[in-house]
């Protein structure tokens, strides 16, 4: 069930800020947790509370704090409990907003480009001159991962519905093609016949076997999702035939340390870009806080091109 209900306010610990949440964002674990599909892994007893990410302002400091202060516009990603309207978080979690993004716009980052930044850079390896392919190109991940791969001099191809294909165009993908029911591989092949070196795949399901094919000898594929199915018939034999990597992998359930070590390195790697004018938050739509079940249902029926944002509170 989904409702709104007031509960005690949350204390910041000594190395805990304590924000005023302005916007957050809808991402599909909201809507899996929301179903019993996807629990809280905080386990806080009896405050089910979704929200991976949020941007606001902050109202409060623990007594070891030492780099924010209260006024302070920042953003971060968190396990849960974003769908509120205060929320404590780590200092060293925190980012500031970039001076060129709105607060209230600024919740649309830290989830989406921190996913594709890990998975296409950090564990992909992406470099400049590469090729990337990224499933999905239209949803937050896929136009954060089609700027970055812009960014770094990287070449990117994206599946997508028909109806997305011109908007993945406008944001850069060198290559785009409609997911199902085409044969997106035959496509690729015919642009990149040796397979791609990183791909980026928050689909699962039928496109894991496809991805096998898609991927170059010792390429590596990156798994963020599975919205496709968890379980579907795999050829091994391509696998071990390639020597390729297939990595595993979610932002949600880390320990704070490695939370931690990757935000530290996104501020210092990827931030500047949005002040740069590089990078910037793709936003589909936004709601307020009192109608979050229309933003679940959007999400659901899959209209959105970029970030579905819920404000929560106005600017200060």
């Amino acid at each position: 069930m989904l409702g709104i209900e007031e509960v005690p306010d949350p204390v910041p610990g000594p190395d805990e800020v304590l924000v005023d949440i302005v916007s957050t964002a809808l991402n599909r674990a909201d809507l899996l947790q929301r179903m019993g599909g996807y629990p809280d892994p905080r386990g806080v007893a009896n405050l089910e509370i979704p929200g991976l990410e949020f941007s606001g302002i902050v109202r409060a400091v623990g007594s070891r704090v030492t780099l924010w202060r209260p006024g302070d516009a920042v953003m971060a990603i968190e396990a849960g409990g974003a769908h509120a309207e205060l929320i404590c978080t780590h200092e060293r979690q925190l980012m500031p907003v970039p001076a060129t993004v709105d607060v209230r716009d600024a919740a649309a980052i830290p989830e989406v480009f921190l996913t594709a930044w890990d998975a296409l850079v950090v564990q992909g390896g992406l470099t400049s001159g590469r090729w990337a392919l990224v499933h999905a190109g239209a949803s937050g991940v896929g136009t954060a991962a089609i700027q970055i791969a812009r960014a770094i001099g990287a070449r990117i191809a994206v599946t997508c519905s028909a109806g997305k294909m011109a908007a993945c165009r406008e944001l850069g993908a060198d290559l785009v093609l409609e997911r199902s029911p085409a044969d997106w591989l035959s496509g690729l092949q015919t642009v990149v016949p040796n397979g791609v070196d990183v791909v980026l795949d928050v689909v699962g399901g039928e496109e894991v076997d496809r991805n096998l094919r898609a991927v170059r000898t010792k390429g590596t594929i990156v798994q963020v999702g599975l919205m496709g199915g968890a379980s579907t018939p795999v050829n091994v034999g391509l696998l071990l035939s390639k020597r390729a990597t297939w990595i595993g992998t979610t932002l949600r359930a880390r320990p704070i340390e490695e939370k931690v070590a990757i935000t530290r390195r996104f501020a210092a790697e990827i931030l500047p870009l949005f002040d740069a004018g590089v990078l910037r938050p793709v936003i589909d739509r936004r709601y307020a806080f009192d109608d979050i079940r229309s933003a679940h249902e959007a999400m659901g029926a899959n209209v959105n091109t970029g970030k579905i944002l819920i404000d929560v509170a106005p600017t200060a």
